[in-house]
């Protein structure tokens, strides 16, 4: 099949019309608002099946030319935290193997483990071809969470379950290959295709916000104990003249009763560091861009990160990163080139990097501008949905010859390293 695709999104609690900086509104939401309008860009079109989450939602929305979003009726129609949706993704697939029956896609790509769960439901019985991202990995959360993990039980068996009946998955970094290849997933089911970025948006040209301390910190993220803020304010002790601004979580009025803002600001208290801490709390898409261009160093001291968005905004705005040399961060950041990659949890380790870049703005610019070069050639999201209508071509391809046994085509495409 060469010409135009109908594609169907499936993205069971992230929906590409929701206001981030929400408790479960983050980078996936990101992820299939633009990917959905790219793959539009190249013709296709595309619907997106989310779980209507209030009753004032209409059945389907135009979100642009080319992509409509389906409202899934399937549990309450309130927010549910995801962790507590699983119960409904039968009824989520049932829906779906319904308006699938009446508008045949040519292709189900699900996003998120539970979203693959109904996809399959869905799709199978009309042997419609699925891909799968996972966007997190069970047991990578359940590795670095402990006891502290509130996923469903059976994630990760249904995760490896899903590996292994999906036609394809979708990876977005190299981390995630060894990943899946250790939970048994067919290595010639797997293909890596990155996350993106609107780096016309995302530029180094425009608006920046307005600060007052020498030098300015920035990071970005949930307000979780995983995101690294107490590692980031470790390093901030030892970078005088500095100021870290950490945006996201609640809004800025709600941040007192929130229990990571409330310990990252004792924290600051017990290190003197009050005055040089700045919570913005969640702060819209639209001025990201503006934040991001003010900071002399974006930092991303995640514990582990499945992909990551941010380093790749910052680079965008030709703002170097540092970052922990974990997950997405290994592919996207070219250490010694567009930034600096340093060991998760410590901070005397981020406060060195950081100082070496604070003192050598001509570095800081050589980085910037390295990471602006990266991110055109590799992360735009013109690139992303080229890559990914490519896997789904394979998907839709009539099959060929057999081929002899423990043959294996198709090898997994590595995203870049080192390079720009």
């Amino acid at each position: 099949m060469t010409g135009h695709l109908k594609v169907s999104l499936v993205s069971e609690h992230a929906s590409p019309l929701a206001v981030l900086g929400g408790v479960d509104a983050g980078g996936q939401n990101v992820h299939v608002a633009a990917l959905a309008g790219a793959l539009a860009d190249l013709g296709h079109q595309v619907v997106v099946h989310t779980r209507r989450d209030s009753p004032d939602l209409p059945d389907e929305v135009r979100m642009r030319p080319g992509v409509t979003v389906h409202h899934v009726p399937a549990g309450p129609a309130r927010p549910v935290p995801k962790d507590q949706l699983l119960p409904y993704m039968a009824e989520f697939g049932d829906v779906l193997a319904d308006y699938w029956g009446r508008r045949r896609p040519d292709v189900v790509h699900s996003h998120f483990w539970m979203s693959g769960l109904a996809a399959l439901r869905g799709a199978r019985r009309l042997g419609i071809p699925v891909a799968h991202t996972y966007h997190a990995l069970g047991t990578v959360k359940r590795r670095h969470q402990g006891a502290d993990d509130t996923s469903p039980a059976q994630r990760i068996a249904l995760e490896a379950h899903l590996g292994r009946s999906t036609a394809r998955v979708i990876a977005t970094c190299s981390d995630e290959v060894t990943e899946l290849l250790a939970m048994d997933v067919p290595a010639d089911r797997i293909r890596v295709v990155p996350c993106g970025v609107d780096h016309r948006r995302f530029s180094p040209q425009g608006e920046r916000a307005p600060r007052t301390a020498p030098h300015r910190l920035l990071a970005v993220g949930r307000l979780v104990p995983r995101k690294g803020g107490a590692t980031a304010l470790e390093a901030l002790a030892q970078l005088p003249g500095t100021e870290l601004v950490i945006a996201g979580g609640p809004p800025a009025d709600r941040l007192d009763t929130d229990p990571e803002g409330r310990r990252l600001r004792s924290l600051a208290a017990d290190l003197g560091l009050t005055d040089r801490l700045v919570l913005l709390g969640g702060v819209p898409s639209t001025r990201m861009p503006a934040l991001l261009r003010s900071a002399d160093l974006v930092v991303c001291p995640a514990q582990y990160e499945p992909f990551g968005i941010v380093p790749l905004e910052a680079m965008a705005c030709g703002v170097p990163v540092v970052a922990t040399a974990v997950g997405g961060h290994l592919d996207t950041v070219a250490d010694g080139r567009t930034g600096l990659l340093v060991p998760a949890g410590s901070g005397a380790a981020l406060a060195a990097a950081a100082a070496g870049l604070l003192r050598d703005p001509l570095l800081r610019r050589a980085y910037g501008a390295a990471g602006r070069r990266r991110v055109l050639a590799f992360y735009g999201w013109d690139r992303v949905a080229a890559g990914t209508e490519k896997v789904y071509r394979e998907m839709v391809r009539p099959p060929g010859p057999a081929l002899p046994p423990r043959v294996r085509t198709g090898a997994p495409v590595r995203t870049p390293s080192g390079g720009l």
